[in-house]
C-alpha cells in the first residue's frame, strides 16, 4: 500500500459528506465509469490498477471482467469511500482488493492495466501524478484516463459562484483553477498529446457527450456530492441553506442543463 500523505482539501471538505458523493452514483459516477470500463476491456486474469476508486463504480465492474484468476487494486484517499466499495463487493470478490492509498505514489508496477476515472484532476501535481500511474504499467500494457471535456460542470460553477457570499472569509476563492478541467487537456486532441508527454504510446482519445436536466433536488446534489462541496464546507448550517435557496433560484435565470461531457484516453506504455 502507498504511502497516504495529509489530506488535500477536497477529501477535507467531505467529512461526514460522503453519502453524498454515494448518491450521485446513478446519475454521474456509473455511467461515466461503463464507458470507461467499455474502453479499457479489463481481460480474463488481468492485473489491474484501479486509481481513485471512489466507491468502486469502476473497479467492482472491473473485478467481475478479469474474474477470479485476475487482480484490482482499487485504490483511493477517502476511506469511507474505500469502506462503501467494500460492502459492495462484500465476498464474492476475492480478487478486488479496496486499498486506502496516494495513487501518486503507489509503488507496485506491473499492472496489465491502469485506470482512473476522473481522478488526476485531484492530484495536487496532475502531470506528474499521471506520469507515475504510467509507470505502473507494465511494457506493452495499456492505461485509460478519464477527465470531464472543455464546459463540463461549468453550469454548476456558474450557478455557485452567483450564490456564495463575496465577502466571507470561510468561502474559498473562486477563480479559473477551480475549473473541472484540466489546462492543456480539455480536448480530445491536446488530452491525447498531454498523455503521450506523460509517457503513453498510441493514444487515443474520444469524446463522451452528455448533459443532464436538472432539478432543483439533482442540482444542490452536484454540489453537495462533488468537488464543488468545498466551497460550502466551512459554512454554518444557516448561511449554507442562504447559499442553496440563491443557487436553486439561479436555475430559473439561465439553462436548466449541466454539460458532463467526458474524455476517454486510451493508450499503451511503450515496450522496452
Amino acid at each position: 500500500m502507498g504511502d497516504v500523505r495529509a489530506e488535500p482539501d477536497f477529501i477535507t471538505s467531505f467529512r461526514g459528506g460522503w453519502e453524498a458523493f454515494a448518491e450521485l452514483d446513478e446519475v454521474i459516477w456509473n455511467p461515466i465509469s461503463r464507458a470507461t470500463v467499455l474502453r479499457s476491456q479489463p481481460r480474463f486474469d488481468e492485473r489491474v490498477l484501479d486509481a481513485c476508486a471512489g466507491d468502486g463504480a469502476s473497479a467492482v465492474p472491473t473485478a467481475e471482467l478479469v474474474g477470479p484468476g485476475g487482480v484490482v487494486d482499487a485504490v483511493d484517499l477517502a476511506e469511507p469511500l474505500v469502506e462503501i466499495m467494500r460492502e459492495r463487493a462484500g465476498e464474492r470478490m476475492p480478487q478486488l482488493r479496496p486499498q486506502v492509498g496516494d495513487v501518486t505514489t503507489w509503488p507496485y508496477t506491473g499492472y496489465d492495466l491502469v485506470q482512473c476515472v476522473l481522478g488526476i484532476l485531484f492530484f495536487e501535481d496532475p502531470a506528474a501524478g499521471t506520469r507515475h500511474l504510467v509507470e505502473c504499467v507494465r511494457p506493452g500494457g495499456r492505461a485509460v484516463f478519464t477527465v470531464w471535456a472543455t464546459g463540463a460542470m461549468d453550469r454548476i460553477g456558474e450557478l455557485l459562484a452567483e450564490a456564495l457570499p463575496t465577502d466571507d472569509e470561510r468561502v474559498p476563492s473562486f477563480d479559473d483553477a477551480r475549473r473541472a478541467t484540466i489546462v492543456g487537456a480539455d480536448t480530445a486532441g491536446n488530452f491525447a498529446h498531454w498523455l503521450t508527454e506523460r509517457g503513453l504510446a498510441d493514444v487515443r482519445a474520444e469524446v463522451v457527450p452528455r448533459h443532464l436536466d436538472l432539478d432543483p433536488e439533482l442540482a444542490w446534489r452536484l454540489v453537495t456530492g462533488t468537488g464543488f462541496r468545498a466551497f460550502i464546507g466551512g459554512l454554518d448550517d444557516e448561511t449554507r441553506e442562504a447559499v442553496r435557496e440563491r443557487y436553486v433560484a439561479g436555475l430559473s435565470r439561465g439553462s436548466a442543463t449541466v454539460d458532463l461531457t467526458t474524455l476517454i484516453a486510451v493508450g499503451h506504455r511503450p515496450p522496452e
